[in-house]
Order: structure tokens, then C-alpha cells, then sequence
């Protein structure tokens, strides 16, 4: 039996879309077209009503699941005495040419007999629209067909060589020969078989073989490094570069609460983060893809940066609640959209300048979109000119009074950092003798407003006395030397005041709804690296070991982690929680 972790869930998916699938087969989460489209399963946010797609058995069947080696291909394998079969579900990958790649908004299932005769139902329940109405499902001659027409019009195509009845009905039939489900957006031109199927199976396989070798190995740590790296790139919207923060809405960071949002969308901050891992994993289009993102996103010098967009480069994310669902674990509300967009956070001009420096660091020979890159590095090095001594939202997006946070002045000084370094690369290092007396300035500023002698640590904002996780970052961002007395002394007051048995709050202060319940997954993560780098090896690694026995049954994290149970909770997979997981794994890897 798996054991209970809260989201026992893998997933699957092309750089189109996603879709979770539980443990026992269900899929109980998969937005079509893409990504941040409506979903036509929904039970992971309604038990009763949110919809599903399983295969089931009777109670004899034990049931175990892991991914094929080195893809993002899902086995579930279902076996009792005298019995045996797998399921293989994936969305279907593979490369057209150079530059293109077959991935339409379908995924793809292959129910293989191993043993015996099985015993099967297909439990086929689509939801269209988040289930908000009535979805009618229809034989056809080639497919079967749901289609909602209340508020809006959709459909939705399941093309197999099982009768249509047995699946309409949840007829009970024996399992003899290998067999076929595909499920498409589109209604399909070309009508799949069961042959196609596999060859497509095949080709996608081929594809994420050939796309993790790619990566360096580790000696340590390269099942989890590998298994977060292809989950990274299951986060990655190809269409226009964008990267994910999550693949789903409203999983709540505390079960009961209203700490419930939509991370369909990319966060500059995430995403920024994301494509440096990935790209130090030897993937380096993916820099490029999100390079193209950004500069499509700031078309005019004086475009104003937002902390998120939508993954088509969309800049109104309006917020809205879907009451008809009863939210994950009976957490309401469930959201789509995400009213943060309009927040202020200074912390992610830096994140951004960053990122570009690494882009034309690693790529020197290229001259990649330098003209476009140097003029949003510019105008970022004015707008954090004028901004940087105003207070903002910070990284945690406090929704209530702005304060001057210490990490988003500690990104501000990056900000300048990088832009002098950036400016000395593309030889037009004259910029730095004005740029470099606000470095020294910002960075003045924060060692005499942030550091807290009461507390020793840098607090979470200007005379503040709490801590906060993300002032661990301070050393990462080559702000201060890990040897740093002030840095230690950090660490160990955080580790003091926020540690709870293995895991980090990321801070204890009252927020908006009061003292957070559950940690933060990438904060514990920090810590950890912290550890590592002020010399504590073997209390880093006991600590990363226990953290990593926080995943699910496919190595697999979500946002946040209860501090009593260790269950996932929050958004799930979360592209923060394996960045981190990989950036702390390369710590232990001479």
C-alpha cells in the first residue's frame, strides 16, 4: 500500500498542458487546451462532483505506480493472484524537426494485459468547464463525445477499441488483448488505432530519454535530481517560454482555510529561478524560450514589470471564485485567476537582471536579443532608481500595508549588481561609473536597516524583530560571504526561531490570516543549503535526507508540507519545491 502523503499524485504532460493522476489510476485533474484552461476533470477540488477518469477493479488488486525510468511516461500496475495488468498514461511528445514538436492538447492511455484474465471497468466522468453545469456524454461512430453547452460551449473526444457502451455503462469486461484510450480536445482527423498509439508511446519515450541525458550525472542524489529536473520542464508552456509556478488551483496551504490560489501562471520570480536550474542541467533552450517570453512582454522602455502573467503573456489575471465547487478537502474557496498580479514587489527587477546576466554570461558568443536585453536591463537599473527606497508586498505577497522588506532590497541591490556586471560583458561598461555608487548605496542601506542586533539576524523588514526564511537567499545572490558572522548568526537565529521538527516556517509573524500552519517546502530547502554552505555538512545532508522522505510515492512535492503530519499540501507539483530540491542536491556533488 502507498503510503498517504496528502497528493498522491503523478503527473503527465507535453509543455502544452498537464494532468494529475492519482495512485489508483484516477485522473482527477486536466485542464484542456492548455495549461490555464478550464478543466474537464476536476475531482482533486470536488470529491462529488469534480469528475474523473479511472480504471477499476475489485479489492483483491494491489495496486503500485512509479514513472518509466527517465521520462514523464506513468505505469500504474494493478495485480492480485491470479492477475495482472499496467496502466500507461502520458501526453504524447516527440520531435517533428530541429525546432518543432508534436504535442497536441490529448493524453493518451494504454491498459496492457500481463497475467491472467483482469477484470476491468473504465469509470469515464468528464466535468467540462470546473463541472460548473450539466456535461452530456454521446456514442458516436468513432468516438464518444461530451459536450457542455450552458454558459459557453465545449467538447471533449475519447477515442478507444473498447465498446463504447461498456465505458458509457461502467460495464464490467475481461482484459484479453491490449487496448487503447485516447482523449483529445479536438476531434481528430486522422481516427487513432491502437498501432498509433504505441508508436506514439514509443516516439515519446525516445523524446524524454533523449532529453535527460542531456544532464550531467550525479553520484549522489540523481534520481531526485532528474525526476524534479523533467518535472521543471512539465511546468514549461512552449508556446511562449513561460514557466509555471504549479499545475493546479486552489490545493489549500492549510486544509479548512482560505489560503487557496491559482498558480497556473508565471511568476517572473519563479520562473526566472527555474530556467537557471535547468539551464545549469545542460537544457539551455528553455533560457532562450523565456528570454523570448520577456522581451514580448515588455515591448516599451517604460513598460511596467509585473510580478506574474499568464502563460500567453496575458496582464489582467482577474480573480474569481468558482462556489460551486466545494474545494479541496472541503477547503474553500476554490479560485481561477490571481489578484496578486497588480501587486508591487521590487524583488523581482533583480531576479530579473539576474537571470539575463546569466543568459549572456553563459551564452557570450551569441549576442542573443542583446539590444532588447540591454534596454530592459537599463530601464530596470531606473525604475529600481526610483523605487528602491519605497516599501512593497515582498516575496510572500502580504495583501495588507507595504514595508520595506529586507529581500526585496536585498533583489534591488541585485538588481544594480547585475546590471554593472551585465554592462561590463557587453562592452558598455561606462554605464557602471553612475551605476555602481547605488550598489554601494543599497547595499549601505540594508546593512544598517536590516541587520537587528536585538535578534542578531537580518530581519524580515527595517526594524522589524522577525525572522523571515528568504533572508537566507542574502549569501546565494553573493550579497554577503557565508563566512560572514552576520550571515551565520543569521542562519542560526532562523534556525532557532523557525525550525519545527525538520521543517522551516518561512516566518511566524502574523500575516493577513494570521500565523502560518504549514511550511513552506522551498524555505526548508534554503535552509539546508544555508547549513551547507557555513560549513554544517552532515547536519545539512541528515536534514536533506529527511526532507526528501517528505515526498510522495514518485518523489514528487507540492508547495507546502504540514509540520505535524508531513502531508503535502498547496499547489502541486510545485516548480519552487524542485528548483530548490536540485539547487541543494548540487551542493552534495563535488
Amino acid at each position: 500500500m502507498i503510503e498517504d502523503k496528502g497528493l498522491n499524485y503523478g503527473i503527465i504532460g507535453n509543455c502544452k498542458s498537464s494532468a494529475l493522476i492519482n495512485e489508483d489510476s484516477s485522473i482527477d485533474w486536466c485542464c484542456l487546451p492548455q495549461f490555464d484552461s478550464s478543466a474537464v476533470f476536476c475531482k482533486i477540488i470536488d470529491e462529488k462532483i469534480g469528475g474523473s477518469f479511472k480504471i477499476e477493479v475489485d479489492k483483491s488488486y494491489v495496486i503500485t505506480q512509479h514513472y518509466i525510468n527517465n521520462t514523464a511516461i506513468l505505469k500504474t500496475k494493478f495485480r492480485n493472484n491470479e492477475n495482472e495488468f499496467e496502466v500507461l498514461d502520458f501526453m504524447t511528445r516527440f520531435k517533428l524537426d530541429d525546432q518543432n514538436f508534436y504535442n497536441p492538447p490529448e493524453l493518451q492511455r494504454m491498459i496492457r494485459p500481463l497475467k491472467g484474465i483482469p477484470k476491468i471497468k473504465v469509470l469515464y466522468n468528464p466535468t467540462l468547464e470546473y463541472a460548473n453545469g450539466k456535461t452530456k456524454t454521446y456514442e458516436k461512430e468513432d468516438f464518444i463525445v461530451s459536450v457542455f453547452e450552458e454558459a459557453s460551449y465545449e467538447t471533449l473526444f475519447l477515442y478507444t477499441d473498447i465498446e463504447k457502451n461498456k465505458i458509457l455503462k461502467n460495464i464490467e469486461f475481461e482484459l484479453t488483448t491490449p487496448v487503447y484510450l485516447n482523449l483529445s480536445y479536438n476531434e481528430k482527423i486522422d481516427v487513432p488505432t491502437l498501432k498509433k498509439s504505441n508508436l506514439e508511446l514509443e516516439k515519446t519515450k525516445e523524446y524524454w530519454l533523449n532529453w535527460c541525458k542531456k544532464g550531467p550525472k550525479y553520484s549522489l542524489y540523481n534520481d531526485e535530481v532528474k525526476r524534479s529536473a523533467i518535472t521543471l520542464k512539465l511546468l514549461t508552456f512552449e508556446k511562449t517560454g513561460a514557466v509555471l509556478a504549479a499545475a493546479t488551483t486552489s490545493i489549500p496551504e492549510t486544509i479548512g482555510e482560505v489560503r487557496n490560489w491559482d498558480y497556473r501562471f508565471c511568476w517572473i520570480r519563479d520562473a526566472s529561478m527555474v530556467i537557471k536550474i535547468i539551464a545549469k542541467l545542460g537544457h539551455e533552450r528553455i533560457v532562450k524560450n523565456f528570454i523570448d517570453f520577456i522581451v514580448n512582454l515588455i515591448p516599451n522602455k517604460n513598460e511596467k514589470l509585473q510580478i506574474m502573467y499568464g502563460i500567453d503573456g496575458q496582464k489582467i489575471l482577474t480573480e474569481k471564485k468558482l462556489d460551486h465547487l466545494s474545494g479541496y478537502k472541503n477547503s474553500k474557496p476554490v479560485r481561477v485567476g490571481n489578484a496578486a498580479y497588480v501587486q508591487k514587489q521590487n524583488d523581482i527587477y533583480g531576479i530579473l537582471v539576474d537571470v539575463i546576466h546569466f543568459q549572456i554570461e553563459k551564452f557570450k558568443e551569441e549576442n542573443y536579443k542583446y539590444e532588447q536585453l540591454w534596454s530592459i536591463v537599463k530601464s530596470v537599473v531606473w525604475v529600481v532608481e526610483k523605487n528602491w527606497k519605497k516599501p512593497d508586498k515582498g516575496i510572500w505577497e502580504f495583501r495588507n500595508e507595504d514595508q520595506h522588506f529586507t529581500f526585496s532590497k536585498l533583489l534591488c541591490w541585485v538588481a544594480i549588481d547585475r546590471a554593472i556586471k551585465i554592462s561590463n560583458l557587453i562592452k558598455k561598461g561606462r554605464k557602471t561609473d553612475r551605476w555602481i555608487p547605488l550598489r554601494d548605496e543599497i547595499k549601505n542601506d540594508i546593512l544598517s536597516n536590516a541587520w537587528n542586533p536585538k535578534i542578531k539576524a537580518f530581519s524580515q523588514s527595517y526594524g522589524s524583530d522577525f525572522l523571515d526564511a528568504s533572508v537566507l537567499l542574502m549569501e546565494s545572490y553573493g550579497f554577503i560571504e557565508s563566512k560572514d558572522p552576520k550571515y551565520i548568526d543569521t542562519v542560526k537565529a532562523i534556525e532557532k526561531e523557525l525550525l519545527y521538527d525538520g521543517l522551516l516556517f518561512r516566518y511566524k509573524n502574523n500575516d493577513d490570516f494570521g500565523e502560518p500552519k504549514s511550511s513552506f517546502t522551498v524555505c526548508t530547502f534554503w535552509y539546508i543549503n544555508s547549513l551547507f554552505k557555513i560549513g554544517e555538512e552532515t547536519k545539512a545532508k541528515r536534514l536533506f535526507d529527511q526532507l526528501l522522505s517528505n515526498s510522495n510515492h514518485l518523489g514528487l512535492f507540492s508547495e507546502d508540507l504540514d509540520f505535524k503530519t508531513k502531508k503535502m499540501l498547496g499547489n502541486f507539483p510545485q516548480a519552487y519545491s524542485h528548483l530548490a530540491l536540485i539547487e541543494t542536491a548540487m551542493n552534495f556533488n563535488p
